[in-house]
């Protein structure tokens, strides 16, 4: 694994390669008490020739920069993350799946883990990188049977929901695993304001589609803006596809033709249905729909079959 630390109003300078393994931290670490931490996620994708590529790891840095502004902490520099990262594939790189078999996910973390007591800022920070091999289905799913909760909020507007802050997760474990007892894939939030507007799943972005029109909540500080996410909006449009970032009701949701949900784990996954008090509705699947489009060009340029006219990967040399 990859790590690297600075002191409180200081930049991160020279990181290491260490062996993979548990990592030392004061029990009054700024983590521990206070959440001060982000993490981030990307993947290794191998060609068909072996080598081994990267997609738009600076798109990671810019959003951990985001994050850690938000958290008050340093940051490494894009230049610095891509160094980090290829540094860490490189060292994996027997890890990394053969072609069509998987990827190697790779999760960075930027931690406060300077001891402080009090409600304050850490006085010092660790960037940290591990990785794992992992299949290409998500979790074994082809698509998503996703439950509407109206009750619990994932984000409020002022908050964190736009950051990949560790403290956005544990909040709706309840929900979600209660949701998955009941038969359900995960759950689709609405907004805190008003619970009118459909927001994002827990771990992944959404999508609508309605004849030539692909529709996903705009970006207002409550939702992740995610790789993928942006990614699948630019290829759309290539397409000729109609793209909108916009409120999308649970009316229009329960309307729509196609529904998908993106994201670096999910990659573009189909859903299959969404159920809203007691209603089920279900969308359309299959070989000649838009995300199985999208997906298919998406993963042909993260996995170098396709060629890359957009600048997005990045060979790891």
């Amino acid at each position: 694994m990859y790590i690297m630390n600075c002191r409180s109003g200081e930049n991160f300078s020279q990181g290491k390669l260490v062996p993979y393994g548990n990592i030392e931290i004061s029990p009054s670490a700024s983590i521990l008490n206070y959440g001060q931490g982000l993490f981030e996620g990307l993947k290794a994708y191998r060609k068909e020739n072996g080598e081994i590529l990267l997609f738009r790891p600076d798109q990671n840095a810019l959003r951990m920069q985001m994050g850690a502004k938000r958290l008050y902490m340093p940051s490494p520099s894009v230049q610095q993350f891509i160094d980090a990262v290829k540094q860490m594939v490189l060292a994996n790189k027997h890890w990394v799946p053969p072609h069509g078999k998987g990827t190697l996910y790779l999760r960075p973390l930027l931690m406060g883990t300077g001891s402080v007591f009090g409600i304050a800022p850490a006085p010092e920070y660790t960037f940290l990188i591990f990785a794992s091999p992992i299949a290409n289905h998500y979790k074994g799913q082809s698509s998503f049977n996703l439950f509407i909760n109206d009750e619990v909020h994932r984000a409020c507007p002022g908050g964190g929901g736009d950051v990949k802050s560790i403290t956005n997760y544990a909040p709706v474990f309840e929900a979600v695993n209660q949701a998955k007892a009941n038969g359900y894939s995960d759950i689709l939030f609405l907004d805190a304001s008003t619970g009118k507007y459909i927001e994002e799943v827990s771990s992944c972005n959404i999508f609508i589609v309605k004849g030539n029109v692909i529709s996903t909540p705009t970006l207002k500080g409550t939702i992740l803006p995610g790789i993928t996410r942006k990614s699948v909006l630019e290829i759309a449009l290539d397409l000729g596809y109609q793209v909108k970032e916009c409120d999308i009701s649970v009316e229009e949701l329960m309307d729509a033709e196609e529904v998908f949900t993106s994201g670096t784990a999910v990659i573009i996954t189909p859903v299959s249905s969404v159920t809203y008090n007691e209603k089920k509705v279900e969308y359309k699947r299959g070989e000649d729909t838009v995300s199985y489009k999208l997906r298919i060009l998406l993963t042909g340029i993260q996995t170098g079959i396709l060629e890359d006219n957009k600048g997005w990967t990045l060979p790891v040399d």
